[in-house]
């Protein structure tokens, strides 16, 4: 009798349906509250919208260089095409909402909060995740080149067809993490926090030398 199998539970993706939205051209203010808008190739560079509510909107092509937008809540949202640089989003919110083809550079993420959350196609270099939580979320298509996961929380995140290069995940806390659907698996930092993710057997083997390395463990022919 052969052994039941079973992988790590999948995230619950949103079901994200947008009403008919009402276009938006102004700027952004702290505190301020969006409701039911689209924001469609504005420049909000530098824009100061900390503490911002974004309740069913839609945010597309806006450059989002230098925007503050910490504590920031995107609910029931889909950010499309928006681009920024140092973009500050430290304890935001993003929740039951879309990511897709974004392209960041340097976002400050620390302790922002995710719950189902797709992301869908573009790409992030050096996000700063330190302390951040993710529930329920999909990285799918997307280019993650070395995000700092220091300290964070994740359960149920899958990595579907992704680029994932030199993570770094130093005290990381991962329960049905599915690594599977990263490309090539190289890990920067925190090799050992891997526990409560699942990888493939290649995969196993691309982490065989940190893995030695960790464990002090001699390999000579």
């Amino acid at each position: 009798m052969k052994r039941k199998t079973t992988g790590p539970r999948a995230p619950r993706r949103p079901e994200l349906r947008l009403p008919p939205l009402e276009p938006y051209d102004g700027g952004l203010a702290p505190d301020g509250d969006y409701d039911g808008l689209e924001l469609s190739g504005l420049d909000l560079t530098g824009a100061s919208g900390e503490g911002a509510r974004f309740l069913d909107c839609a945010v597309r092509g806006c450059a989002l260089d230098g925007a503050r937008l910490d504590g920031a809540r995107f609910l029931d949202s889909r950010l499309e095409g928006v681009r920024g640089v140092g973009t500050g989003l430290a304890g935001a919110q993003l929740r039951d909402a879309e990511v897709v083809e974004a392209r960041f550079g340097g976002t400050q993420l620390h302790g922002s909060a995710w719950e189902r959350v797709l992301v869908r196609g573009g790409k992030w270099d050096y996000p700063n995740l330190r302390s951040a939580t993710l529930r329920d979320v999909v990285f799918e298509g997307c280019v993650l080149v070395e995000p700092d996961f220091g300290g964070a929380v994740l359960e149920r995140v899958s990595f579907v067809d992704c680029e994932l290069t030199g993570p770094d995940l130093t005290g990381v806390r991962m329960t049905d993490v599915d690594l599977r659907g990263v490309r090539r698996l190289d890990i920067a930092r925190g090799v050992e926090s891997l526990a409560g993710a699942v990888v493939s057997s290649p995969q196993l083997l691309d982490l065989a030398p940190v893995l030695a390395a960790r464990l002090g463990l001699r390999v000579e022919d």
